[in-house]
């Protein structure tokens, strides 16, 4: 039997002590899912016409900027892999695989022309998928945007939102047909904040507090835009449903203290409101809103550094979604400080204004900053319920980081969250329609090329043939989906 710390989530008021695994069967409808990304693991970087993306010229110019020199040329060499890959899939009895199409590959020069071997490889696999069994669960843009595309000014061009909604509708009308669930955009915070702000993702731009404002202000809008071409050229003919899949951690109060509460409040709205306020509700989180205003007024500037919506953007913005995707997998605790003095230039931390640390006796990963916590998901399940009025919400990635062979933790892992999910569901009436694994196998990790092994089926990198091998999580995962359930005897 699995137990887990007690712990007072003092944010929402939930007391978690000494919970066991959930005997309740899953209902019969979930969606178990495993997901992928089409640059971590196709390889074909620069074969059948496809162009290079961000993370292609990144890389080659610049390979110390992965932790391992590598890059995904190869990767996992699924390009060439559709059949060994849905066999592997299928071993699992997923009921949908969560992928990604690239870009690059369907329209090579960003817009105009199409590449036909392109979208002939997308269809392939997905009529694999569906000979199979098996149902594709499609993200339009998972990172990789076209090279040509970024020497205009990528994201940040105010072409962008025309760009990807001419991308996505093309995607709709080769593929909509045999896809009943789409992602927009994956993990818009990584992109923003990895990609303009911090700069440890490819484009690598540093812009604190800047342009990785403007970033979400213009992903935001082509997240819409894609969403009602959808909803107005195709649901009635596709009957599909569309949203983003957002990531954040879950933040952990450090005390019972107001303060604290509002800090740990705070940080979640910086995190995942910004991108699920205006799409969920409409407009930034006020708390987001006012923050950023005052610190730009006291540094001199004559407007916001966070971008506006007009009321006519609000309104087109509002209600853009078809059920909430929820990227989580790990948790800080979030303390109040007093806020930070203004500094040129500025930085998100400052505008955030609060301390975020890690327990010591939180277990910890092979990952930095990854902590397994898996009752965190919870009262961050609750959250969303309560901010956002109860949506759908599809786990979309969660899994676990370990190096080399090791894998005991990842059932754990998984066991735990998938655990603490159930009990949302039937405990707080919490509206979770399915759960993705992260990720089908050992993949490049971004900057962590391939140190990291998340994967339920290791893959050998040293072979040719990147061998792929089910791992001992993956047989529990296989076992979780066949009998809808976490422990030996479940209940209805």
């Amino acid at each position: 039997m699995y137990s887990y710390c007690c712990f007072l989530v003092f944010l929402f008021n939930i007391c978690l002590c000494e919970d066991i695994i959930n005997n309740k069967r899953f209902p019969s409808d979930f969606i178990f899912s495993v997901g992928t990304s089409a640059y971590q693991i196709e390889g074909g970087w620069n074969e059948d016409g496809k162009s290079p993306s961000i993370w292609d010229t990144t890389v080659h110019s610049n390979p110390a900027f992965i932790e391992d020199s590598s890059n995904g040329d190869i990767a996992c060499d699924s390009y060439h892999k559709i059949e060994e890959d849905v066999a592997i899939i299928k071993e699992l009895g997923v009921t949908h695989y969560r992928f990604s199409i690239a870009w690059t590959r369907i329209l090579p020069n960003g817009i105009g022309e199409v590449n036909e071997a392109g979208v002939a490889h997308y269809k392939k696999l997905i009529k694999e998928l569906k000979n199979n069994g098996i149902s594709p669960f499609v993200t339009i843009f998972h990172w990789d945007i076209p090279q040509v595309l970024q020497d205009m000014g990528g994201i940040l061009n105010s072409s962008f939102v025309s760009w990807y909604s001419d991308y996505a509708r093309e995607c709709f009308n080769r593929f909509g047909d045999d896809v009943g669930y789409w992602i927009t955009f994956n993990e818009p915070q990584q992109i923003c904040t990895g990609g303009y702000g911090s700069g440890v993702f490819a484009p690598a731009v540093k812009s604190e507090g800047l342009l990785e404002y403007l970033c979400a202000y213009q992903v935001v809008k082509a997240h819409a835009k894609a969403w009602h071409i959808y909803d107005s050229e195709f649901r009635s003919k596709q009957n599909g449903k569309i949203s983003i899949a957002l990531d954040t951690l879950a933040f952990v109060p450090a005390s019972s203290s107001p303060s604290d509460k509002e800090a740990a409040n705070r940080m979640l709205h910086f995190t995942l409101g910004l991108y699920a306020n205006p799409i969920f509700l409409g407009d930034y989180p006020y708390v987001i809103k006012a923050r950023i205003a005052a610190r730009s007024a006291a540094e001199g500037r004559n407007r916001s550094r966070l971008p506006e919506f007009t009321q006519d953007e609000i309104d087109y913005i509002r209600g853009t979604h078809d059920f909430f995707g929820l990227n989580a997998y790990s948790a800080f605790v979030i303390e109040a400080i007093e806020d930070p003095p203004v500094q040129n230039p500025p930085s998100t931390w400052q505008d955030q204004g609060v301390n975020i640390y890690i327990p010591s006796h939180w277990e910890g990963t092979a990952q930095y900053h990854f902590v397994v916590v898996p009752w965190t998901i919870r009262p961050l399940l609750n959250w969303i319920k309560n901010t956002y009025n109860n949506p759908g919400i599809i786990i979309t990635e969660n899994g676990y980081p370990s190096k080399g062979d090791k894998d005991d933790r990842r059932e754990y892992y998984i066991r735990g969250y998938l655990s603490y999910i159930r009990d949302a569901m039937i405990e707080d009436d919490v509206s979770v329609l399915g759960y993705s694994v992260w990720s089908l196998m050992d993949n490049f990790e971004w900057t962590l090329g391939y140190t990291l092994k998340y994967g339920l089926f290791n893959v050998d990198f040293s072979s040719a043939n990147r061998t792929r091998t089910i791992r001992p999580s993956g047989e529990f995962y296989k076992k979780v989906i066949q009998t809808r359930c976490l422990v030996e005897n479940c209940v209805e």
